[in-house]
């Protein structure tokens, strides 16, 4: 369960999504969606949100992995930060009548893996249409990908959501492979209820700007270096300022055999800001039952622990990190996360 330190830590991120919380290109994306859609419902939740939202009003099973300690923010047992801007969606249907369009952007709270694509802190925007009658998923799918992303190349692949029947993933191609954007499908009955027909879609945001802008890192979407978030302001190609050399430290720990790239990237981001961090590698995983006796001794791993291998790359955006910073770090991961394994 989230500690209140870590709980108001986490509520005080900023949701670029949000203009109440400043300006932003994500904002413009919005924007152009909802004049793409013909004025759509705009729905904005708080991120703290019942669990049966997030979860079982969406068709979620009991024992789904995702919805493990682990991988979900929980606040008590029957509250969460939500993990997905779909949360917003049940209690939004209970609203609406009939045909209506429902825009649902924001900041979503999940573990996830430390690189250049990921963050704990994503921005998603969920797309329903609500109708009396069927209307063409592939419609829908093309209106919100050429108006995002103008000229890009875009597929579908089938995919399964507990929320959808028809499911597909979104992806387009950028720089000769194809990147995932979302997901979509024909609203799930147990979701829709007394609501006659439905299409749910929804986007990581994040991704989507960072190709509509050509921007190669996710971080520069938060930083305040005045050269770089001047370019945060609209929806111009992404102008890179000196790209400063990265600093790599390899670690080793013992860390709890259930333990994997997801749960580790979160600790770490507590330890460190994530400004710094570029990148978390898992370069080796050993079960200490597999480890020779003499490092099991040196590490004092238990049974059903592991020694985790794990090399952090470090890069500021704006500056160059000296050697005493990155070993300052180095040295913090250690002991934080030597500290935290069981």
């Amino acid at each position: 369960m989230y500690s209140t330190e870590e709980l108001v830590r986490a509520l005080n991120v900023r949701d670029l999504t949000d203009p109440a919380r400043g300006p932003h290109a994500m904002q413009l994306l919005i924007a152009d969606l909802k004049a793409a859609l013909h004025n759509p419902r705009e729905v904005r939740h708080h991120p703290l949100v019942p669990v049966e939202h997030n979860y079982e009003h969406l068709g979620y099973p009991a024992d789904a992995i995702t919805r493990d300690a682990r991988y979900t923010r929980y606040v008590s047992q029957t509250c969460m930060l939500r993990s997905h801007t779909t949360a917003m969606i049940p209690p939004a249907l209970r609203e609406v009548t009939p045909d209506v369009t429902l825009l649902c952007p924001g900041l979503v709270h999940r573990r996830d893996t430390v690189d250049r694509l990921h963050t704990g802190t994503p921005h998603q925007l969920d797309v329903w249409r609500i109708s009396t009658a069927e209307e063409p998923l592939d419609d829908l799918i093309h209106t919100v990908v050429t108006t995002l992303l103008p000229g890009k190349r875009y597929r579908t692949v089938d995919a399964q959501h507990p929320y959808t029947t028809h499911g597909k993933q979104i992806d387009v191609e950028h720089d000769g492979r194809w990147v995932e954007i979302g997901e979509c499908g024909r609203a799930a009955r147990h979701v829709l209820k007394h609501h006659p027909h439905g299409l749910a879609l929804g986007l990581g945001l994040d991704r989507v700007l960072m190709l509509r802008k050509g921007i190669p890192d996710i971080r520069l979407l938060r930083n305040e270096d005045p050269r770089i978030a001047a370019q945060m302001l609209d929806l111009d190609e992404y102008r890179p300022i000196s790209r400063h050399p990265a600093a790599i430290r390899d670690i080793s720990i013992v860390a709890d055999g259930n333990d994997d790239a997801e749960t580790l990237g979160d600790r770490i981001r507590a330890l460190v800001p994530e400004d710094v961090v570029e990148e978390i590698e898992i370069l080796a995983e050993t079960p200490s039952e597999e480890l020779p006796e003499h490092v099991r001794e040196r590490l004092r791993a238990l049974p059903g622990q592991k020694n985790v291998l794990i090399r952090v790359t470090m890069r500021a955006p704006e500056r160059t990190l000296t050697d005493r910073e990155t070993n300052e770090i180095r040295d913090r991961l250690l002991q934080g996360l030597r500290a935290t394994a069981p």
